[in-house]
């Protein structure tokens, strides 16, 4: 019996010392996850989805992560489409799965204005990261190519 314990525990242990790894577990859970840096409650997740690299590892694919984390002064937030915001119920729907892509449209109002994006992801070896989003007029890339420092 204290055998069987000692093992539990050991395998309990080995787990909590396990690294935070980049991705999510769902393309669904990836989009909420952007979505709740845009609420209305602490400061720490209100202020939109941070452009630091450790924000860019956990939410993007390789290829856009030097242009998240080095994107500064940018005109609006392309997540929100706006300046500022308050946003509306935020709902996904996966539109398609396409060979290793996957894309989830989302809707939600920005201050009583509509809202729809495309998100774009690939599920990683780390889980599910974005590869980009599209507007009806632009991409997410694109604007960070753009509008680069």
């Amino acid at each position: 019996m204290a055998k069987c314990v000692l093992t539990i525990l050991v395998q309990c242990l080995g787990l909590a010392v396990m690294p935070l790894e980049a991705g999510f577990r769902s393309p669904e859970s990836l989009v909420r996850n952007v979505y709740a840096y845009y609420g209305q409650g602490s400061p720490g997740f209100s202020a939109g989805l941070p452009h630091d690299s450790d924000t860019a590892r956990r939410f993007f694919d390789s290829r856009l992560q030097t242009s998240w984390a080095s994107s500064k002064g940018l005109p609006y937030d392309f997540l929100v489409q706006g300046t500022s915001w308050k946003l509306g119920a935020v709902s996904t729907t996966v539109l398609r799965k396409q060979y290793d892509k996957t894309y989830v449209a989302v809707a939600f109002s920005n201050n009583g204005r509509a809202v729809t994006l495309n998100f774009i992801v690939v599920n990683g070896p780390d889980g599910w990261v974005i590869t980009d989003v599209e507007s009806p007029h632009d991409s997410l890339r694109m604007f960070l190519a753009q509008h680069r420092n």
